[in-house]
C-alpha cells in the first residue's frame, strides 16, 4: 500500500506541477505568438481549471501521506505540513482569484471587458502560482526524503 500511495502522490505531483511549468514556459508563450494575447487568455481561463482541480487531488494525497507516513524526523513532517499549508492557501486564493478573473471577462471567457480591474487580478493570480509552485517543488523535496528515510527505518 505504501509504494500505491507514493506512486499516486508522484503522479499526481508531476501532472498538477509539472503541468504547470510546461504550460507557463512552453504553452503560454508559443499560444502568445501564434493566437495572440486575447486567444491565450480564452485558452488560459480554461486550462487554469483543470490545474485548480489538479491541485486539489494533490494536495488531499499529499495530506494522506504526510498523514500516514512513519518518517522519524519530526521537523522534516513539520516542513512537509507547513509547505501543504502554504500551497493550500495559496490554492484557496487561486480559486477566489480565478472567480474574479472571470467575472470581468466576456460570458463565453473569450476576452476581458474590465481591463482596469483584470490585470492587477491578474498579476496577483502569477504570484500566487509561483508561490505555490515554489511551496510544492519543497513539498515535494521533503516528502522524497521522508520516503528515503521511512525505507530505512
Amino acid at each position: 500500500m505504501t509504494s500505491l500511495r507514493r506512486f499516486a502522490v508522484l503522479q499526481l505531483l508531476l501532472l498538477w506541477q509539472g503541468g504547470f511549468l510546461f504550460y507557463t514556459s512552453v504553452v503560454v508563450p508559443l499560444g502568445s505568438k501564434l493566437n495572440g494575447a486575447t486567444g491565450q487568455g480564452a485558452l488560459t481561463a480554461r486550462v487554469t481549471d483543470w490545474l485548480n482541480l489538479f491541485g486539489v487531488v494533490a494536495l488531499v494525497l499529499l495530506a494522506l501521506d504526510t498523514a500516514f507516513a512513519s518518517d522519524p524526523n519530526r521537523r522534516r513532517t513539520a516542513c512537509r505540513w507547513w509547505t501543504w499549508f502554504v500551497a493550500f492557501v495559496c490554492q484557496y486564493l487561486l480559486f477566489f482569484v480565478h472567480i474574479c478573473l472571470d467575472d470581468f471577462m466576456d460570458d463565453a471567457r473569450r476576452r476581458v471587458v474590465v481591463r482596469e480591474a483584470f490585470y492587477p487580478a491578474h498579476r496577483v493570480y502569477l504570484w500566487v502560482s509561483t508561490v505555490q509552485w515554489l511551496a510544492g517543488l519543497l513539498l515535494a523535496w521533503w516528502s522524497v526524503r521522508a520516503w528515503r528515510a521511512e525505507d530505512r527505518a
